[in-house]
């Protein structure tokens, strides 16, 4: 694992303490971590809407199409019977 120091402000350095003890990390690099995660995992799904937005409408969303819609999630959400 690589290393790498950071300059904080008193106010910063004492908010990400009270975060280590609230949120219960064992380290301010743990809180930190978490923290680029979160944001790593944030900008992956703006790109993934933003690529959804961008891209043509397979089919019109209309009453047919969210009927078909519920029929195959209740397909699939149904039980097997047992016998």
């Amino acid at each position: 694992m690589s290393t790498m120091n950071i300059s904080l402000p008193n106010s910063l350095k004492c908010f990400v303490d009270e975060q280590v003890v609230q949120r219960g990390y064992g380290t301010s690099s743990e809180y930190v971590r978490e923290l680029i995660r979160k944001d790593a995992d944030r900008l992956q799904l703006r790109g993934l809407l933003l690529e959804g937005a961008a891209s043509p409408a397979a089919a019109p969303n209309d009453t047919q199409y969210f009927s078909s819609l519920r029929e195959r999630v209740h397909g699939c959400t149904k039980s097997p019977e047992r016998g």
